[in-house]
């Protein structure tokens, strides 16, 4: 913590003790020449003091010693680079990599010791092996080749038929223990400091901890035996995992398989054996949907009828049973993933579909983070000399160091305006030489003024370490999404229900793409498909097109801005009929109704066909607002703001994204409605003005940085968003494609019907109308005095001509003078012209 104090008090003070030497030098005029003279009366000493300093030799010595200090930090430092990026790049391995790594490490060891124990080994590195190892584990160093091998086996195996490794090494350590124990008093209990030979030939050090610590606190191996007996058998339950009381049940099943006898139906003891270890396996780790079928099957079986679990074929099979493609017994062919039934009346899913989330080794963890730098304690420096030169008091009390910025804490002196540090940012920003310093005034929450510069070696934030961070796992909300780091290092996490609506805006490679790869991501991690359901607009067409195809979709991605239109005008629909339901059954959200509905109290009206199921929550995620605010303005800004207005309660959300972000994009309307704001760096102060609201944005140095405004709060939050890698999304979404696949609604994208009525005959007129669509068709641009023009007919055979082509769904409806809008493709031409020749 740097202290200083008051430039003008410093100044006086040594005007006065300047002062004061001078009287004192005017009052000591003797003292002082006699001084000079007793300094000059000695001149032998200094020149013999100079003839005393290190001679050439002994500067030859201290050089060669320096030098060969640097050359070793020189090849320290090497070294340690080099470890450093192998480790940084052994992360990036897979885990079955790294798995059959460690499997294969196992068995170059167990082959090592083998030859050094059962082979003797001749050498120096044999003889080496030979003494660590029964200095050990004693006599049983025959047994460490094989136990290596079974834990290689282990490691290189499925990873989901080993289950936690903290079981099997918990019991292993208590067996050793227990054994060597036993064999160490067996040989009279010999200890390290006497001979090596007899340690050796007992239990070693293994056995030596295990029963000279109990032997020489109750002073009687008497008592020692049996406690190493009984740890010896809590490690053989803890390996076999078996309970007590279970011991009976596995040994008459042991019994039945050595003899090849079949299980009786007996008591519930000797089919527990068979029973428990299946269910306790077949217990989910993550939240799943349960099969309808089975969990029937589990709700009438056994109780009713005392039947035994076997009979009923869910855990065991006959011989009888086996398939003929060589399953062994017990492996049950799961059920073929069926596509969901579409759903006419309401948006939901069926609980009679299994889907089981990503698990959480598919992201990757990120680097760790650094509370402390020795480039951020030189910017303190730094800044204490800038406040200084301009005689400002106050003082850097600390810092907090992000993922990408440092904030530093400038507390002021008394009397001190807060402008004179605001008005210094460009000086700051020459003395840190950075351009972008961005300067909070004050810290909320603190007296103190931040000055946020960024770091010199900036960290990614990885999406998998927001998402295991404690905050994120506590929260089970199905909305919940990780943003990233925040200035101090802590994890920060929003859920889209309370925002509940989300405006995106930041240049080309500030991170705006990153951040909906990350927030999608994030979703398909904690939602199933009947939480989270998803529209995806991306006019780009190549942002979120890895997405396709994963069950939470309700319509294929939509790039087509007039597509996307229509989709948000049957999200106002989809929004009136939830209300509608809200309304009628008397609930104020969306949770209550589906709580309602789980707990079966809510049925449909008498007389009604209709089966009441939960809404999912709606998520519309649009990457591009600017693209669909250039083609249908008009449509666009109408849905966007009646959803923004309305949706939030039935459980309809929005994430737009721009980085456009004018006024002509972003609209007062449209602001006023989505409460909730991140700013990713912009190219201008107008752009964060018009996102934020403040400046800001312009500030901010990319690559993720960010300004989170949430809905509610005064001053935004600075977050580095997380990263995500294409392997990783790659990895996430063939996961959810394998569990399930898509229901598409065909009604999403469908353009609404005409409320015109027409005649149907098109009459002598068919090959007028065929010009028209293929005028119409070919230009994208529909308009009356066009085909007045082009088909050279009346203004009233033109009308007529537009009426037919709107009855047929192939332009749009009237908007004024404006032209129509084309809903057919050139693709389509062809289609639409056979379809209409039939039609005459």
């Amino acid at each position: 913590m740097a202290t200083r104090t008051s430039s003008p008090s410093r100044s006086r003070s040594t005007s006065r003790s300047r002062s004061g030497s001078s009287g004192s030098q005017t009052r000591r005029t003797p003292s002082s020449k006699s001084k000079v003279k007793s300094s000059g009366s000695r001149p032998s000493s200094g020149s013999k003091t100079r003839r005393s300093g290190p001679g050439p030799v002994a500067r030859l010595v201290s050089g060669l010693g320096r030098g060969f200090a640097a050359v070793w930090l020189g090849v320290a430092h090497l070294i340690g680079a080099i470890v450093r990026r192998i480790g940084s790049t052994a992360r990036d391995l897979q885990p079955e990599h790294r798995r059959d790594g460690i499997g294969l490490g196992l068995v170059a060891v167990a082959i090592v010791v083998a030859a050094a124990e059962w082979w003797q080994l001749p050498g120096n590195v044999g003889e080496v092996i030979r003494t660590i190892v029964e200095g050990s584990v004693g006599v049983a160093a025959y047994a460490v080749p094989p136990l290596l091998l079974a834990a290689a086996w282990r490691a290189m195996r499925r990873p989901e038929l080993n289950g936690p490794a903290g079981r099997p090494i918990i019991g292993w350590t208590a067996i050793a223990l227990g054994v060597l124990g036993l064999i160490h008093i067996q040989h009279g209990l010999p200890r390290p400091s006497g001979p090596q030979d007899a340690l050796r030939e007992a239990g070693g050090a293994v056995g030596y901890i295990g029963s000279a610590i109990v032997a020489d606190l109750f002073r009687s191996t008497l008592i020692a035996i049996p406690l190493l007996v009984l740890l010896t058998f809590f490690g053989v339950l803890v390996v076999t995992a078996t309970p007590v009381y279970q011991i009976p049940a596995r040994l008459g099943a042991l019994r039945n398989k050595v003899t090849g006898r079949k299980p009786v139906n007996g008591t519930g003891e000797e089919r527990g054996a068979e029973t428990v270890e299946p269910l306790r396996r077949s217990r989910p780790r993550r939240r799943v949907a349960v099969l309808a079928g089975v969990d029937d099957e589990f709700d009438r079986g056994g109780a009713s009828d005392g039947s035994p679990i076997e009979s009923r074929g869910l855990f065991k099979l006959t011989d009888a049973d086996v398939p003929k493609d060589g399953r062994e017994d017990g492996q049950l062919e799961p059920p073929p993933h069926t596509p969901l039934p579409q759903r006419v009346e309401q948006l939901s899913l069926s609980g009679d579909v299994s889907y089981t989330l990503p698990g959480n080794e598919v992201l990757k963890p990120g680097s760790a983070h650094k509370a402390r730098s020795r480039a951020s304690d030189a910017i303190v420096g730094r800044l204490t000399e800038v406040l200084d030169q301009f005689g400002i008091d106050a003082q850097v009390t600390g810092y907090t160091r992000g993922p990408t910025v440092t904030r530093y804490e400038v507390e002021l002196g008394p009397a001190v305006k807060v402008e004179k540090v605001t008005a210094l940012s460009k000086n700051i920003a020459y003395a840190v030489a950075s351009a972008d310093v961005r300067i909070l005034s004050p810290i909320p929450g603190k007296s103190a003024i931040g000055v946020e510069i960024p770091n010199p070696d900036a960290e990614i934030v990885s999406l998998g370490d927001v998402l295991r961070a404690s905050s994120s796992r506590t929260d089970h909300h199905p909305m919940v999404v990780g943003l990233g780091k925040d200035v101090e290092g802590g994890f920060v996490i929003a859920n889209l229900a309370k925002m509940p609506h989300l405006l995106v805006a930041g240049a080309t490679g500030s991170g705006k793409s990153s951040f909906i790869n990350s927030m999608i991501c994030a979703l398909l991690m904690r939602a199933t498909p009947d939480e989270v359901r998803m529209i995806m607009v991306d006019p780009k067409r190549v942002e979120l097109t890895g997405y396709e195809g994963i069950p939470h979709l309700i319509t294929p991605i939509i790039t087509n801005p007039k597509k996307a239109a229509e989709a948000l005008q049957w999200v106002v629909r989809e929004m009136d009929q939830r209300y509608d339901d809200l309304a009628n059954f008397g609930f104020r959200h969306i949770d209550d109704y589906n709580v309602a509905v789980r707990s079966g109290t809510l049925h449909a009206p008498p007389g009604s066909e209709r089966v009441l199921t939960p809404y999912p929550y709606l998520l519309v995620v649009v990457d591009e607002l600017a693209d669909l605010m250039m083609i249908a303005p008009r449509d666009v800004e109408d849905s966007v703001v009646r959803i923004t207005q309305l949706a939030r309660a039935a459980g309809i959300h929005l994430v737009l994204a721009t980085q456009r972000p004018s006024v002509d994009v972003v609209t007062g309307l449209i602001k006023a409605n989505v409460p909730s704001r991140l700013a990713f760096a912009t190219s201008s102060l107008a752009d964060s003005r018009v996102i934020l609201d403040q400046p800001g944005a312009e500030k901010l140095v990319g690559k993720g940085d960010g300004l989170f405004l949430p809905m509610g709060a005064s001053k935004p939050q600075r977050v580095q968003g997380a990263w995500v890698t294409e392997t990783e999304i790659k990895q996430v979404v063939d996961h959810c494609k394998k569990q399930l696949r898509p229901t598409y609604r065909d009604d999403v994208t469908a353009p609404q019907q005409s409320n015109r009525e027409l005649d149907g005959d098109i009459g002598d007129d068919l090959d007028l109308v065929c010009q028209a669509v293929e005028l119409v068709t070919s230009t994208q641009f529909g308009s009356t005095s066009m085909l007045q023009r082009k088909l050279r007919v009346g203004f009233a055979k033109a009308g007529r001509l537009m009426d037919i082509l709107e009855s047929r769904g192939i332009v749009g409806p009237s908007e004024g003078s404006k032209a129509r809008d084309v809903l057919i493709k050139p693709d389509d031409l062809d289609d639409v012209i056979t379809s209409l020749q039939g039609q005459a």
